[in-house]
């Protein structure tokens, strides 16, 4: 297939989100109003902190505001890889919080079950389907690191099994595949979009006050609460989560802490029952290749394929922009690897291309906070793998609001922080030379270079 042609009706639109079922926006904020709680961000970091505050309390006074609509934003766009993991995978967690990995793992588990209990109690129409993730050995010595993956999961408890080449081929068939590892019980597959809706529904089935194209300005001390300001409107209450996660933090000491890094994805016309065939996939898993540079892929619920990753773009000075989503080269580079992984699909097109942006911190995984004298709590950067962690990240926050100690809020993975970016222009000159150790690596045996193993050492690293 020739690229181009592939891509050539490919509409610059999120496929999750371009639904007939999408709702329709709710009104703006107009004039001033108070609550108990506040929530900035509709997303599922401020969608999960309403509808858990309700839960906890249904008569607290709850309002949300979204600068755009619930869900538009990396809630929509990713690729529905639900995951139990806290601490992007136990490698990373075990590395970071050795003492507490087992407790943080146990926390993971938990938080998964509770959130597929939330979506069936709200019927939650967002196709979840539990079938874990192949991790994929596509380079030789990827397949000894993909083996010492699996004996670290075994030591946790997990359910994982390890394919060879001809093993893995047969459950999905691609040339490029020499070995796989299978973790069958800590990833489930869902639509990130339809997960949102869902939670927006229930947070205003329970009473939230919500209002979307509302974007929050200024935040400040009133008294014993905060004021938040929107263009239109305030907001004053007694206590806030922040959610905004990647976009410009309303607090200036998060901008150290987090950078925001355009991901990109395409997604396939339907694959008729043949094609299907060909590639083998009944078991439905998700998928993920194990270079620094990575692809992940999925099926969808009318069987189209779900093709993104690889790239991870910073630009000079936290920049973000609509376009900065639609124009890159990136697709052309996606497409270029889908037809690689998969030549027997040569005559399938795609209909949908985007980027969006992930909140990056330098330990890969979330961390929280207090500010505004205990009044504002937040939890950020998830890097890209907050669709389950987002909602212990809301949990977080919530008792950190309470200010008493509880169970999560002692842990040392709460209580820490990640190593901050440096300011610019030092902040581009960091990540580019990690992007480019990171694809050099990727092309020298998973060599590490001296830049790479530097990072490693101050645990300051760069991810999506």
């Amino acid at each position: 297939m020739n690229v181009g042609r592939a891509l050539a009706d490919a509409q610059p639109k999120v496929f999750w989100l371009d639904r007939p079922e999408r709702p329709d926006p709710l009104p703006p904020l107009t004039g001033d109003t108070s609550a108990d709680l506040l929530v900035i961000g509709g997303g599922y970091s401020g969608l999960w902190a309403a509808l858990q505050a309700k839960q906890d309390d249904p008569g607290r006074d709850v309002v949300l505001l979204e600068a755009g609509t619930c869900g538009w934003a990396a809630s929509g766009r990713n690729g529905g890889f639900c995951a139990a993991s806290l601490t992007h995978g136990l490698a990373n967690g075990a590395a970071r919080f050795p003492r507490e990995i087992d407790t943080l793992e146990k926390l993971g588990a938990a938080n998964l079950d509770a959130l597929l209990a939330t979506v069936s109690l709200f019927d939650i129409r967002c196709d979840v389907e539990r079938t874990g993730e192949i991790s994929l050995a596509t380079a030789a010595h990827q397949v000894a690191d993909l083996a010492s993956d699996a004996a670290l999961a075994r030591r946790h408890g997990h359910d994982v099994v390890v394919l060879g080449r001809d093993e893995v081929r047969a459950e999905v068939d691609s040339p490029t595949y020499l070995g796989g590892v299978w973790d069958r019980d800590r990833t489930v597959m869902l639509d990130p979009a339809r997960l949102a809706w869902g939670l927006r529904a229930a947070c205003l089935s329970l009473g939230v006050r919500v209002f979307e194209h509302t974007r929050v300005t200024g935040l400040a001390r009133d008294g014993v609460g905060v004021v938040a300001r929107g263009e239109a409107g305030s907001v004053r209450a007694g206590a806030v989560v922040l959610a905004a996660n990647a976009f410009p933090p309303l607090l200036r000491r998060l901008r150290a802490y987090v950078v925001p890094v355009y991901d990109y994805a395409l997604v396939t016309r339907p694959l008729s029952a043949d094609e299907l065939a060909s590639i083998g996939w009944r078991r439905r898993q998700g998928l993920a290749d194990s270079g620094n540079q990575f692809h992940y892929y999925r099926l969808t619920a009318d069987n189209r394929i779900l093709f993104g990753g690889y790239d991870a773009v910073y630009h000079f000075g936290n920049r973000m922009a609509p376009r900065l989503a639609r124009e890159a080269p990136t697709f052309a580079t996606l497409a270029q690897h889908f037809f690689e992984t998969f030549p027997q699909l040569a005559d399938v097109t795609f209909t949908h291309r985007w980027g969006g942006v992930v909140d990056t911190c330098s330990r890969f995984c979330a961390f929280f906070g207090t500010a505004l004298g205990g009044r504002v709590a937040y939890a950020s950067g998830f890097t890209g793998l907050g669709v389950g962690a987002s909602r212990f990240g809301a949990r977080v926050a919530l008792d950190l609001l309470a200010g008493k100690p509880t169970p999560l809020t002692t842990l040392d993975f709460v209580r820490s922080r990640p190593v901050p970016f440096p300011p610019e222009p030092l902040r581009s000159l960091v990540i580019n030379a990690t992007r480019w150790s990171m694809a050099h690596a990727d092309a020298h045996e998973g060599r590490r270079n001296v830049w790479l193993r530097t990072l490693d050492r101050f645990g300051l690293g760069f991810d999506s």
